[in-house]
């Protein structure tokens, strides 16, 4: 059961498709995501985070900086760009914590997190269409405060990181 019997295609989209597949007589609508990554960025002793609108959520998240992987692209080099873009943070040094599916039910999107830590600051550079405002949590708070995220990816990568540690 690792491959459907057959796969076509309901939405080809700009961030995602959307295939219908048979599996032993079973269809399942999937959304096709072409993976991302997450990163935990410390930095002076303190998680740098970022707050942004998300419409589906019908509010702004706290979360870590992240971002979809580009055509071809590695996970270390889409983490290492989307931290420059999103806060602005450089250089430093780089090890994956690990990864996950993000929602297996229906959709196929695995994200890798990645440990930042030693970075240069320099200019943020978001997209036209974010805005992202910084957050820092010091290291110290994060096993009080995780409850208040409601972020999944921010939730798994934090664990990820103290347990790390």
């Amino acid at each position: 059961m690792n491959e459907p019997r057959s796969s076509r295609t309901a939405y080809d989209g700009k961030l995602f498709d959307v295939v219908v597949e048979d599996w032993d007589g079973r269809d399942r609508e999937i959304v096709v995501h072409p993976g991302s990554t997450a990163i935990v960025a410390v930095h002076d002793g303190a998680v740098v985070l970022v707050r942004q609108r998300r419409e589906p959520a019908r509010k702004p998240l706290l979360e870590l900086p992240a971002g979809t992987l580009e055509g071809g692209e590695e996970p270390l080099a889409s983490a290492q760009r989307e931290l420059a873009e999103e806060v602005g943070l450089r250089g430093g040094r780089w090890r994956e914590l690990g990864g996950f599916w993000t929602s297996p039910g229906f959709l196929r999107e695995y994200m890798h997190v990645f440990l930042a830590e030693e970075l240069e600051p320099g200019e943020a550079e978001p997209d036209e269409d974010e805005d992202v405002e910084i957050v820092r949590w010091p290291v110290a708070e994060i096993p009080e405060r995780i409850g208040e995220l409601e972020d999944a990816k921010t939730i798994a990568g934090l664990l990820l990181y103290l347990r790390s540690l």
